[in-house]
């Protein structure tokens, strides 16, 4: 009897999605057409990496690969410390198979022929949004980001969709952060900043129940439905939004991938893992299972061990999904996505999208990011909402 597909799962800890591990390894094997509870072709080893730090995952890596002997490496990591995972998969020879949301502009300045990512490109979400807010706001618009979020490049990514459509100014708010009271959020010097001099939009950028936390008070502070209010993409997932709909809500976001999208290929994908999970799909289940699309068709390879032909045709290969084609190797040129730019409002405790436009995506290597990745050295490691 053949023995099992091994993957190990580098798995830090969100307090934001506890449960995106589960859903994406669930999604992982309904894409591969694999009954996640009885199917034993694959088995997922998790190994913990608290908050995703370098120290903490190189150390969970090197368990998986030398310990537990695993074949396929994989996990929730960030790009900051792939550099510190890249030897040991190259000892091994294996295939290692990683997810992130996209908080970083992909900068390879090593690109293994081993490694591969499956990324949800937000900073390409944020790019055809700021391309957006300027072509219809016009230029000057203010921005504003805790400590945690402006880490990353989602408002560089913004800021440069801004730029390409014309814009020449654009303002940067950054909320202090409170050591003895994290949660603490103090925007009245902002609110009277804003009410002096109104820009013609505000683009918020926050994780979690800081989200919530700011929608509320932004609906307080007299400024809704008279400064557009600009959020980014994880602020207006259905999830965050349902603890607030029942507020009169009105506000702008990009999304590059719907629930409600009526392109079979996603219906199809929300109702296999709906009827499986018994929760609404969202964008772990749905990268996990634009993953298991690209192995389903590498299966036969992977169970006879062969990683040479494995690594070639994820080199290559570009699968066909629920939001169109994906692919998962930079140098190939990662499937440029669109985002649709949506007005959506909170009425009679219902959620209303209104898709306004549509953006497209831009190359990760095109030179008006390098100055990002120049001047940008630092950053998180711990992966976006990995809080």
């Amino acid at each position: 009897m053949q023995s099992a597909l091994t993957i190990g799962f580098l798995t830090p800890y969100s307090g934001v999605y506890p449960a995106y591990s589960a859903h994406l390894v669930t999604g992982w094997l309904l894409g591969m057409g694999l009954d996640p509870v009885r199917q034993r072709t694959v088995q997922f080893t998790s190994e913990y990496t608290h908050m995703g730090g370098a120290g903490a995952s190189v150390d969970a890596a090197r368990k998986l690969l030398f310990f537990n002997n695993v074949d396929i490496l994989s996990g929730l990591i960030s790009y900051k410390i792939a550099p510190d995972i890249i030897p040991l998969v190259e000892n091994t020879k294996r295939p290692a198979f990683f997810f992130d949301m996209g908080e970083y502009i992909p900068h390879f300045p090593y690109l293994s022929p081993d490694v591969f990512y499956a990324s949800h490109q937000l900073w390409q979400s944020e790019y055809a949004l700021g391309k957006w807010a300027h072509s219809h706001f016009g230029d000057g618009g203010h921005m504003i980001m805790p400590v945690y979020e402006a880490g990353y490049h989602l408002h560089s990514a913004f800021k440069e969709g801004v730029t390409a459509a014309g814009s020449t100014q654009i303002s940067f708010t950054v909320l202090s952060h409170n050591e003895n009271d994290p949660r603490r959020m103090e925007l009245d010097g902002l609110f009277t900043t804003l009410a002096k001099d109104p820009p013609p939009y505000v683009h918020a950028i926050f994780a979690g129940s800081m989200g919530t936390r700011f929608l509320e008070k932004w609906i307080q502070s007299g400024f809704h439905k008279k400064i557009p209010l600009l959020i980014n993409e994880t602020m207006a997932y259905d999830d965050v939004l349902e603890d607030i709909k029942h507020i009169d809500l009105e506000i702008y976001t990009s999304m590059m991938w719907m629930r409600e999208d009526q392109r079979k290929a996603n219906q199809q994908f929300v109702k296999k893992f709906e009827s499986t999970a018994q929760q609404p799909a969202n964008i772990y289940a749905l990268m996990g299972y634009e993953a298991g699309l690209m192995w389903r068709e590498l299966l036969p390879y992977a169970k006879k061990k062969d990683w040479d032909a494995v690594k070639q045709q994820l080199r290559t290969g570009v699968i066909d999904g629920p939001r169109g084609q994906k692919n998962f190797y930079p140098a190939s040129g990662f499937a440029l996505p669109t985002a649709n730019i949506l007005r959506i409002s909170t009425t009679g405790n219902k959620i209303n999208k209104l898709i306004l436009d549509q953006g497209a995506g831009m190359r990760y290597d095109a030179k008006e990011f390098e100055m990002i990745h120049n001047e940008s050295m630092s950053g998180w490691q711990n992966p976006f909402l990995c809080i």
